[in-house]
């Protein structure tokens, strides 16, 4: 039995790497940003924090929660490789820069202990 071969039409520009099944993801795509953009948040407020350059422990541990909530949650409604990979890169920045606020005063700025 003959089938027709399908070709896949190559992809063109910056977002065809996350949607590369040729479907469109808007959610998917914009919960795998915003988990980026929450995790290098995080992570830089983190860092900023150790080095004893601003005291941005509680931006860091609640942008850094967000931040690991926001990547699980995509994980779960991820379509592609591509959105996987964003999103697992948003969580590992996240939860660096969530330990770090932790580390150095927490959530809670010492009011809780």
């Amino acid at each position: 039995m003959a089938q027709a071969a399908r070709t896949r039409q190559a992809a063109h520009g910056p977002r065809s790497f996350l949607n590369s099944d040729g479907k469109p993801h808007p959610r998917e795509n914009g919960v795998a940003a915003a988990a980026l953009l929450l995790g290098v948040v995080a992570l830089l407020t983190g860092l900023l924090t150790q080095v004893e350059v601003a005291d941005l422990h509680l931006v860091a541990s609640w942008v850094g929660l967000a931040g690991v909530v926001a990547a699980g949650w995509g994980q779960y409604v991820s379509a592609t490789l591509g959105e996987r990979f964003l999103l697992v890169i948003g969580l590992g920045t996240a939860a660096f820069g969530m330990f770090l606020g932790f580390a150095y005063g927490g959530p809670f700025g010492g009011v809780l202990g």
